[in-house]
């Protein structure tokens, strides 16, 4: 069952990460590869959030947070196309894109993760407060 539930969110994440990378790019056009961008650090702030809310708080059964952050963040995000994308950049000889690309999607998913992180505690500790 475990297998499904990841496999099902994972396809909802791949579906997802693919409409948002349609929508940016009818907004976004250029060499910089903006929708990858935006989509990985969307997903390091949501699982930086789910991390340290969502499944702490006991209200997801296990399998749903396994499928939530393997299977639908998981596959929302991709290294794998960041990666192409940056080779591609400098094979282009656009070494200051790439090198921007790397930078701002390094330190800005540990950005994005670390928010994720905090406002995903303080989620936490409000709904521990209230329950008791």
């Amino acid at each position: 069952m475990l297998y499904l539930l990841v496999g099902l969110a994972g396809i909802c994440g791949a579906l997802a990460r693919y409409g948002v990378g349609l929508a940016v790019g009818q907004f976004a056009s250029g060499p910089f590869p903006l929708a990858t961008l935006l989509i990985n650090l969307a997903g390091c702030f949501l699982l930086g959030y789910a991390t340290h809310f969502l499944f702490k708080t006991k209200v997801l059964h296990s399998y749903a947070v396994t499928a939530l952050g393997t299977g639908f963040i998981g596959s929302f995000t991709t290294f794998s196309t960041f990666s192409v994308e940056t080779v591609t950049l400098m094979r282009e000889s656009r070494f200051l894109l790439a090198g921007l690309y790397v930078a701002l999607s390094l330190f800005g998913g540990l950005l994005f993760s670390y928010l994720g992180f905090r406002i995903g505690s303080r989620h936490y500790d409000t709904s521990k407060e209230g329950a008791s």
